[in-house]
């Protein structure tokens, strides 16, 4: 159980700077002294081994509606807050059936086979990307990683290109206070306005679409029926936001992460470079080495033992897929980069029902982006400008990140 030198609370997020700069060694400590971590502060059970994390990310049984949650836990307290008893979640903490329904509604659209016809569409949307870069020094964030997975997101639900940039503010703004159990006044604010002027858009969007349905996700969320149940406005309005929100900065991080990982170990940029097959394996080692997501959780829906622990029906469980991905008794040399490990399963995407439904998408969108940045820039290197990590709650990734390229 907990230990008092552990780190619990705020120091267990990027707020805390060691923790944004590198949580790895603290998740380590964390996993080989208290593998079930009690958090008083932020009250949660903190799971850090993987066989625990996979186990409670796919018990069918668990919940993830934080309105379920006991008074004062983390999930009713951060997940759940201003959510009313009345309002649905989103799809990310929806419990059976309603999640069973919704999902089957819109996965069609992120099937494999669907996700691969947009592969030489994002190509495209990567090789004018980086046209745009007109400069040997440059912010990788700013200039790439975000623009691409904005871009394909918003050619995919058929939004007007000039509506891009401020799709990219809106989304950004509103993660920030999204997954933030401390936001600030001002960033509440900002993401509330934000959330607005995401719905007044894709309500109107939507209106536009029901006049003329085209080849687009809206269209095709219009379209969606499944033995005569359809999508409402308000659950096609969540969806549309959950893609941007959750969506985008994952993809940005992933591939921002990825190109970092490379670039610290000369040696995998170089083998990759020499073969360019390697790029699937690569992506998957990228996903389990420096995760997009760093945690995951659930609610428990009974009183049961975890780990040994007693946890009482509607405890918050958090799992650190961070943690999960470096276990040594999973992975051999966990702390290594290596594009050729043979088994590069991860716990990235969570699992079970709330399996990330753009999963393969944000693998198509990595896998392509790295290629072209590699063929454009096969000599790229860090800048001296360094890079900045962002502090996002739950999410890891840099805000700025800059490289220094020659043809």
């Amino acid at each position: 159980m907990s230990e008092k030198s552990l780190p619990i609370g705020v120091a267990l997020t990027p707020l805390n700077e060691d923790f944004r700069e590198d949580p790895y060694p603290i998740l380590a400590k964390i996993r080989d002294q208290a593998p079930v971590l009690e958090d008083t502060e932020l009250r949660r059970f903190i799971y850090s081994r993987h066989d625990t994390v996979k186990s409670i990310l796919r018990d069918s049984g668990m919940w993830s509606d934080p309105r379920k949650a006991n008074p004062g836990t983390f999930s009713a307290e951060f997940l759940g807050r201003g959510m009313s008893e009345h309002e649905d979640p989103s799809m990310l903490m929806m419990d059976e059936p309603d999640h069973r329904r919704l999902r089957s509604l819109v996965s069609q659209s992120f099937t494999p086979a669907a996700v691969e016809k947009w592969r030489e569409r994002t190509r495209g949307v990567v090789e004018g990307v980086l046209d745009g870069i007109d400069s040997e020094e440059f912010d990788l964030i700013e200039s790439f990683a975000g623009p691409v997975p904005t871009i394909v997101i918003a050619e995919m639900l058929g939004i007007n290109p000039e509506m891009r940039d401020q799709f990219k503010v809106w989304s950004d703004v509103s993660v920030v206070s999204a997954f933030n159990p401390f936001p600030t006044e001002e960033q509440q604010a900002a993401s509330e306005e934000a959330y607005n002027n995401l719905w007044r858009f894709f309500e109107s969007e939507i209106a536009e679409r029901r006049q003329n349905l085209g080849d687009d996700l809206l269209s095709d969320m219009i379209r969606a029926e499944e033995d005569g149940d359809k999508l409402n406005e308000v659950e096609m309005i969540r969806q549309a936001n959950l893609l941007l929100v959750a969506g985008n900065v994952t993809t940005t991080d992933l591939i921002g992460n990825g190109v970092k990982a490379l670039l610290d170990n000369p040696g995998q940029w170089q083998a990759l470079l020499d073969d360019p097959s390697l790029i699937k394996n690569a992506v998957e080692e990228m996903l389990r080495f420096d995760s997009p997501v760093v945690n995951s959780g659930r609610i428990a829906n009974k009183d049961m033992e975890i780990e040994g622990c007693p946890v009482a029906k509607g405890e918050s469980l958090s799992t650190s897929l961070a943690a999960a991905n470096h276990d040594p008794e999973v992975y051999p040399n966990p702390t290594a980069f290596d594009i050729t490990r043979e088994d590069t399963h991860h716990q990235s995407f969570g699992g079970g029902r709330h399996l990330c439904l753009g999963a393969h998408l944000a693998r198509l969108e990595a896998q392509e982006a790295i290629l072209g940045l590699m063929r454009r820039y096969p000599n790229l290197k860090h800048s001296e400008r360094g890079l900045t990590y962002h502090a996002i709650t739950s999410f890891r990734g840099m805000s700025h990140f800059w490289v220094a390229a020659s043809k």
